[in-house]
């Protein structure tokens, strides 16, 4: 019986959990493709020629609660993302909690040449997209010789 009192009931269980958490503490430093292993929501930020692309991860939130913000080239997302239980959260009994809740802010430094006044965002099957247009005088054109 000591044996039980000692060691977890799964201790394969916890070692994973260990070594996940370990993982992750090394992957806090931020690199040039980002900082954000685990950050939520989870982000694709990508450019054409035209435009810069931002998608935002984040199922399961209201649109309404998620707030978007362009200022001197930052664009910003913030909110919050509730906590939901099967009943109350006292008579909750947890085993594993991998979903993130709580408020979250993410903050994505874009080009000089952006046009903040074409701005659209669209949230769609759990996925929030923002496009953000390129001004005119910045795209690349073509050049007829004569």
């Amino acid at each position: 019986m000591r044996y039980r009192a000692i060691f977890p009931r799964d201790l394969f269980a916890e070692l994973n959990r260990l070594q996940r958490a370990m993982q992750q503490s090394d992957d806090i430093s931020p690199n040039i493709r980002g900082s954000s292993h685990g950050a939520y929501p989870a982000m694709n930020v990508g450019s054409t020629p035209t435009s810069v692309e931002v998608y935002a991860f984040a199922p399961g939130l209201d649109p309404a609660g998620i707030d978007v913000q362009l200022e001197k080239g930052t664009l910003t997302l913030a909110g919050e993302r509730k906590v939901e239980y099967a009943g109350t959260p006292e008579q909750a009994s947890i085993h594993i909690d991998e979903r993130f809740a709580g408020r979250f802010r993410r903050v994505v430094s874009l080009p000089d040449d952006i046009d903040a006044d074409g701005v659209q965002a669209r949230y769609r099957d759990g996925v929030l997209h923002i496009s953000i247009p390129r001004r005119a005088a910045a795209q690349p054109r073509r050049i007829t010789i004569q």
